[in-house]
């Protein structure tokens, strides 16, 4: 009932949006007034950024100061997603087209995911307050990079893979008509890749909000960095014991979410389906009504027609053209040259860091190691049955929701806004319900953990569902295969190659979850148990840059570790074995 009542009450807005209407001024206004909103936005950051460095920021737990951290908030994270997208073009397709920094950055990426957030902190502070050491620039450049820490692994990982698996009739499509490098990229691999790289993102940002907390109210010893924001809101709320600000933290971060579901992702996953590879396959497209209220405006129509018009008088003759196109075949001779001193660059600074590292690693007493040993036993066992138990659950699902056009449509909008939830905003009040029966945070830390975790294997596995061919869908049907059989033997081998990269991203923002699952502070009071996560937080909280090192040492070490004897293997099987390209 209240399902029919909702779908007719959209509908009817859907429609007053959609009807022909004679005087369209208003929709113009609405645009002008929207650019404005955000120029003044964007002021009103800048003046933020801008401003004295202050020892101590005072965060009112006030209804009305929410609105101010949110904007605060949102801009960081946009700022981290703009310099997570170029990182992941970059870094991506770099590893993708050369071998020798392949072997070398695929490693590092991996070791990076799982380095937990706080590890981050003190070099990134150091060298930010040292280039701004009045301003809060260095704040805030600060808290952006730490969010660019648990956006960039996953959308670089999943650009990886697309490129990766690129289907051979593209190749050689690409190869046929004399693309360049450049031209293949922007005509071929980046459309292929789009699709998954969308999925991707929504989960980046989702993670984003998940560590708002650490990100905006972060501690180094006796120092306090904290900066004006959502995730500071709720941090000093829960510090507090303040239940109705906890309550309107809530409240304002769902309706946030839903905003960025109806005026970012729904329009991005609309744009996005002009890309689907398979134009046999049952996809609906999406009709997006924002894009149809923008197609309305005769300001953007005239601003759209204003840049056709100077692109048209660029373009190039034929014949300039053609020689263009004839000099940029290949990259020049310089590029072998300059990728070979970016990855010098690289092992350089990776040489530094690691100096630096051992000389803090000597400070570190034997017992410690060994309680950090049995540590980050703990944490892995939680890392790996939270992973096992999310794959449970999504990958039916998943593969439900990807293959069906009609549920896809319908469900869209639902997990975009489950996933973006910030689930760590609840987190102290869960642990303290499953105290309240009798659940130590020992078990309750791997049901936290599947919170954070199953959204990356649930978007990977729906882009990899999508991703499978009609003409193998129909195949199945015509063999009258009965439903295990077709998943045994066509659904999970296709979607494999997005499953390893869904289980590899998820198991790295697993062992970041633990920062804030492992040890919980609430209601003055604090809550841990054995875990690598607890020792970073303790570690960071009392300033010992040795603890903190060997912690993060020693969960990188377990991290390549399982790579070298179970991701390693699992990705060269999905790219030889079930890749849809062989």
């Amino acid at each position: 009932m209240i399902h029919r009542l909702l779908d007719s009450v959209w509908g009817q807005a859907t429609n007053l949006l959609t009807a022909p209407i004679r005087h369209k001024r208003w929709i113009d206004l609405l645009v002008l007034a929207a650019m404005g909103s955000t120029l003044a936005a964007l002021w009103y950051v800048g003046l933020e950024w801008t401003a004295v460095q202050r020892h101590t920021v005072e965060i009112s737990l006030s209804a009305w100061a929410l609105p101010k951290y949110l904007l605060l908030s949102l801009i960081r994270a946009i700022a981290a997603y703009a310099l997570s997208l170029t990182f992941t073009l970059v870094v991506a397709y770099w590893a993708a087209k050369d071998p020798v920094a392949e072997r070398i950055l695929v490693p590092i990426l991996d070791i990076l995911q799982s380095v937990p957030l706080l590890a981050f902190l003190p070099p990134v502070l150091l060298v930010m307050l040292t280039l701004f050491p009045r301003s809060n620039v260095g704040l805030e450049l600060s808290a952006v990079l730490l969010i660019v820490t648990c956006q960039a692994w996953n959308m670089a990982f999943s650009f990886y893979q697309s490129l990766k698996a690129l289907p051979k009739d593209l190749e050689e499509t690409a190869a046929l008509y004399g693309f360049s490098w450049l031209q293949k990229l922007r005509l071929v691999e980046l459309p292929f890749a789009t699709p998954g790289l969308v999925w991707n993102s929504m989960v980046s940002v989702a993670n984003s909000w998940f560590f708002l907390m650490s990100a905006e109210a972060f501690k180094a010893g006796d120092k306090n960095f904290q900066l004006p924001g959502v995730g500071s809101y709720m941090n000093a709320a829960v510090e507090q014991g303040n239940g109705r600000a906890q309550v309107y933290a809530i409240l304002t971060m769902l309706a946030l979410v839903v905003l960025l579901d109806q005026l970012v992702w729904r329009p991005v996953v609309a744009w996005s389906q002009r890309f689907q590879v398979d134009e046999g396959a049952e996809v609906e497209p999406e009709v997006n009504w924002l894009l149809r209220f923008l197609r309305r405006s005769r300001l953007l129509r005239w601003l759209e027609a204003r840049r056709n018009h100077r692109l048209h008088l660029r373009r190039p003759r034929p014949a300039l053209l053609k020689r263009a196109e004839e000099g940029i075949t290949r990259p020049g001779r310089l590029a072998p040259w300059f990728a070979g001193s970016a990855l010098l660059v690289v092992i350089g600074l990776l040489a530094l860091g690691g100096l630096s590292v051992v000389r803090l690693l000597v400070d570190v007493r034997p017992a410690q190691w060994l309680h950090l040993l049995k540590a980050g036993g703990a944490s892995l066992s939680r890392v790996l049955l939270s992973t096992f138990l999310a794959t449970l659950w999504t990958l039916p699902v998943g593969l439900w929701i990807g293959m069906s056009p009609k549920w896809s449509r319908r469900l869209q909008s639902v997990v975009q806004v489950a996933a973006s939830f910030p689930s760590s905003l609840i987190f102290a009040s869960l642990i303290l319900v499953f105290q309240g029966l009798g659940i130590g945070l020992g078990v309750s830390c791997v049901l936290l953990m599947v919170l954070s975790t199953q959204w990356y294997l649930l978007f990977n596995i729906i882009a990899g569902a999508q991703a499978i061919p009609m003409e193998l869908r129909e195949a199945s049907r015509a063999f009258r295969l009965s439903l295990w059989r077709r998943c045994w033997s066509l659904y999970f081998p296709a979607v494999f190659p997005f499953l390893v990269t869904g289980w590899v991203t998820a198991t790295g923002g697993a062992w970041n979850a633990s920062i804030v699952t492992e040890i919980v502070t609430a209601k003055h009071q604090t809550l841990r148990t054995l875990g690598l996560g607890a020792e970073v937080v303790l570690a960071t909280d009392r300033g010992s840059m040795p603890d903190l090192a060997a912690s993060a040492l020693l969960m990188a070490g377990l991290v390549v570790l399982f790579n070298r004897l179970v991701w390693g293997p699992l990705y060269k099987l999905a790219e030889t074995r079930y890749a849809m390209n062989r």
